[in-house]
């Protein structure tokens, strides 16, 4: 791709910023990690996501201290949004600040599509320092693992007794235990693999779109002389 620094910062999807591989910029300050991610977090698209995801456990009745009905739901979503709140803010702003990380995904554009989506996976793996040299992810992993054990043990529904229509006194155990942090972590962790591998190819989708939409506004001023 063809442009200045400056039009590599043309795409930006929820969470982090989407760059060329190739670019060159200044690693960003500690105040730009945080404004980053806010405006990732807080992205109006991301509410129906959430919405979504505890849509899903509910009818899987994941949790099932949490209950059922509006109330239950609301607790999901409320779940779904602090795990994901503290999650982005772990992985993407406290721990590359710390540990001077770049948390911006550089996309590579080159070859198939088998071989850049493992690219983009590899990425969970392998990030940029601020310096510009690979390492280990460790915000990724660490922070990630850290986030799912401060939201797991501080609002997952603890032991309690719940309704149903079979025991109006059903003992749920607690979720606040080392299995459910994990698998809190795995879902975490998933969730942004399909993140990256989306932002790898979202230039693509971009540029199409693009030119649909020139194509379409010369179609419509040729047929209006």
């Amino acid at each position: 791709m063809e442009g200045t620094s400056n039009d590599r910062l043309l795409y930006a999807l929820p969470n982090f910023l989407t760059l060329e591989k190739g670019a060159k910029l200044p690693p960003l300050t500690v105040k730009d990690k945080f404004k980053v991610v806010a405006l990732g977090t807080f992205d109006p698209v991301q509410y129906p996501w959430w919405a979504s995801i505890a849509a899903v456990g509910q009818a899987a009745n994941s949790e099932p201290g949490y209950g059922q009905g509006w109330l239950g739901y609301a607790k999901r979503y409320g779940a779904t949004a602090g795990d994901s709140t503290i999650e982005n803010f772990m992985v993407g702003a406290i721990f590359p600040s710390i540990i001077h990380q770049d948390p911006r995904f550089y996309y590579s554009e080159h070859g198939g599509f088998v071989r850049r989506t493992g690219y983009a996976i590899s990425r969970i793996f392998v990030t940029r320092t601020d310096s510009g040299h690979a390492e280990f992810n460790y915000s990724e992993i660490f922070g990630s693992a850290t986030a799912a054990a401060i939201s797991t043990y501080t609002y997952h529904p603890k032991s309690t007794y719940v309704r149903t229509p079979t025991n109006p006194h059903l003992f749920v155990p607690s979720d606040r235990t080392l299995t459910n942090t994990a698998n809190v972590w795995g879902t975490q962790v998933g969730l942004d693999t399909i993140t990256i591998v989306i932002k790898e190819f979202w230039p693509d989708i971009h540029h199409k779109l693009a030119h649909k939409s020139e194509a379409k506004t010369a179609a419509a001023a040729s047929s209006n002389p």
